[in-house]
């Protein structure tokens, strides 16, 4: 079932996103070898493990983000060119970003550029349909571009617990033994499925709904917010806010908002706040959370 959604051969079950993220990169790397991420992407900078000197021992070469919140692909084909990378990992949506997708059009430029060099590609797709709807295209659109794809199925598809690594008979076969040596293997794998069967057969579709509700929050703080930093556009269910001006470390802020009934984290560091839509927040919640943000707002 994953598979199909994906447009990919074969899927395996991962308790986590980091653990099919960190198989992933470790079945295509051997330690010593350079990979190609994100300068925010979450494998770098909260999962760790694969670039961490005491276990995956691989070495990170950053690329950045656009002016489109974007990766361009005329410089991971320089970077490519320099290091010799044999793989490339994308995230789509972005988190640190706020949310932001990389298009189509970008994927298969970046597709064509990996082909060039003869490198592979994963996508952390934590968020994956997320993206998909932000972008009104399918998962498997997204996915024809990378040679293989982790999605989560305890985001905002709901279910508790969960992941799946998806990509070719061959990959998920090396991949297997790869989660094996790193103890990923669950003999209780049917309770885990079973939530997660629930969740791919019901909550995708209605995954417009948290970018609705994330709009709606930004329509509200747009334009008015006098202190605090608002990025300019929602594309899917996260919305960050920059105290970098208010006056406030993020963590003081949030302590403020709970205060108030408003349950929001710092992420990254202590000036930006990440506020993430997802099932069971509803319309009313995003214009109660937007009126609290205006409050504190005006407090500060």
């Amino acid at each position: 079932m994953a598979a199909a959604l994906v447009g990919k051969e074969a899927a395996i079950l991962m308790p986590t996103g980091t653990f099919g993220n960190s198989t992933a990169v470790m079945t295509y790397c051997k330690a010593g070898d350079t990979v190609l991420v994100d300068e925010e992407q979450h494998i770098l900078l909260t999962e760790k493990f694969v670039f961490d000197p005491g276990f995956g021992r691989l070495t990170p070469v950053c690329y950045h983000q656009d002016s489109r919140h974007m990766p361009d692909p005329a410089e991971i084909d320089r970077l490519l060119t320099e290091t010799g990378a044999k793989l490339i990992c994308l995230e789509n949506s972005h988190n640190f970003s706020g949310g932001y997708c990389i298009d189509l059009p970008t994927m298969a430029e970046i597709r064509k550029v990996a082909d060039k060099h003869g490198a592979a590609i994963h996508l952390d797709g934590a968020r994956l349909f997320h993206a998909a709807a932000g972008l009104g295209v399918t998962a498997a659109e997204i996915c024809r571009y990378v040679d293989s794809v982790m999605f989560c199925v305890s985001k905002g598809l709901g279910a508790p617990v969960g992941s799946l690594l998806c990509g070719s008979w061959d990959f998920c076969g090396r991949a297997r033994g790869t989660r094996k040596l790193l103890g990923g293997v669950m003999r209780q794998g049917g309770v885990v499925a079973a939530p997660a069967i629930y969740a791919l057969e019901h909550n995708v579709a209605r995954l417009q709904e948290d970018i609705d509700n994330a709009r709606l929050a930004h329509g509200m703080l747009r334009g008015k917010l006098k202190k605090l930093g608002l990025q300019e556009e929602v594309q899917t269910n996260i919305l960050m806010l920059d105290l970098t001006n208010a006056g406030i470390l993020a963590g003081d802020f949030c302590a403020r908002a709970k205060e108030k009934g408003l349950f929001i984290r710092p992420v990254r560091n202590d000036y930006r706040v990440r506020l993430v839509f997802y099932k069971g927040i509803t319309r009313q919640n995003a214009v109660d959370a937007a009126n609290i943000i205006l409050a504190l707002d005006s407090e500060l």
